[in-house]
């Protein structure tokens, strides 16, 4: 068919109509992991803020529970490696070790402070030593909430013209549980309170866990996606992506999962992409990452570990293969790559 002018401008227009996180959008989403974490401290307002300034699509929040059950944002539960907590007088007893997800850890824990305690901390970069210019950022802001973040998107999506989605994951759900802190109901309350209970809203919901996901569908209309180690190869196969359709709108898998490193260069393609779109899950693979410690040992350029490598090689490697998005702690270098 021979588009005219006019056709073929009511077709651009429909194109640009579409939103990015839309079914059937033609570009992949750029998701900044925590923020932009490679240059502030995750989870940070600032580094949200930065990543939007980048041109992020969406920005991701890490939802643990406090001890009064508000939803917060941080990494893991225990929050010494991101807050200033271990040199707080008033909360040297509250140390503790507890088995996380059969694992034995040492630290603080977001779910034995009130939210009112966990304000008066402040964050800090979780990796100095390999980030240095966003540790420069430490103790100038506070842990935020869910609905702050989600505020955030909001206001930052008047301020720049464009919808910034918000990708909440679900941290350790099922050790939560146990301590009578259910995190299901309390995020999908939140997101209906947020206009967000659709599948067209500009949100995904994701975890590593499957029987929290399949809870949460019962609670909201909230798109879904199960997150995938790198040490969990069974789950990406083709049965095990078709099984996972059951359950998921999408697949967060470890990148190396979509483009594997052999003798410390990028490898061919695996099949997961086309077996995934072939179940109907949307792909979203994480976390690319700038510096050399994260790279291939041939994408390194020069010795320092935290100088940044060829990381533009690992973008346009994952977008080659046809992802819907990707995660990044560079958000600005991810936009930059997808051109």
């Amino acid at each position: 068919m021979t588009l005219t002018r006019r056709t073929f401008a009511a077709a651009a227009a429909a194109l640009s109509a579409t939103p990015v996180w839309a079914a059937g959008a033609k570009r992949p989403l750029i998701i900044a992991h925590r923020g932009a974490s490679g240059e502030r401290p995750e989870h940070t307002p600032a580094a949200y803020r930065l990543a939007v300034d980048e041109g992020a699509d969406f920005i991701e929040p890490d939802l643990v529970l406090t001890k009064d059950g508000v939803l917060v944002v941080r990494h893991e539960n225990e929050i010494a490696g991101t807050t200033d907590v271990a040199s707080r007088p008033e909360f040297a007893a509250r140390k503790a070790t507890k088995v996380v997800d059969g694992e034995g850890v040492e630290g603080w824990f977001a779910e034995d402070f009130t939210l009112a305690e966990l304000k008066t901390l402040r964050a800090r970069e979780r990796l100095p030593a390999l980030r240095p210019i966003s540790a420069a950022f430490d103790g100038r802001e506070a842990i935020a909430t869910f609905q702050e973040v989600m505020d955030l998107a909001k206001s930052e999506s008047k301020r720049v013209g464009r919808t910034i989605g918000v990708y909440p994951e679900m941290k350790h759900p099922t050790y939560l549980a146990g301590l009578g802190l259910v995190i299901e109901p309390r995020l999908a309350d939140a997101l209906k309170a947020n206009g967000l209970n659709s599948r067209s809203a500009p949100v995904f919901v994701q975890c590593f866990e499957t029987a929290p996901l399949k809870t949460f569908a019962k609670l909201s209309s909230a798109r879904r996606v199960r997150l995938v180690g790198g040490d969990a190869k069974a789950l990406v196969t083709a049965a095990g992506l078709k099984e996972m359709a059951t359950y998921a709108d999408g697949v967060g898998p470890d990148w190396s999962l979509v483009i594997p490193t052999v003798e410390g260069a990028l490898g061919p393609a695996t099949s997961l992409v086309a077996d995934a779109h072939a179940a109907g899950l949307a792909v979203h693979p994480w976390t690319v990452r700038a510096e050399n410690r994260f790279l291939p040992e041939k994408l390194w350029r020069g010795t320092d570990p935290a100088a940044h490598g060829d990381v533009e090689a690992v973008y346009k490697a994952l977008f080659a293969t046809g992802i819907d998005g990707l995660f990044s702690d560079f958000p600005g270098l991810a936009v930059k790559a997808r051109g």
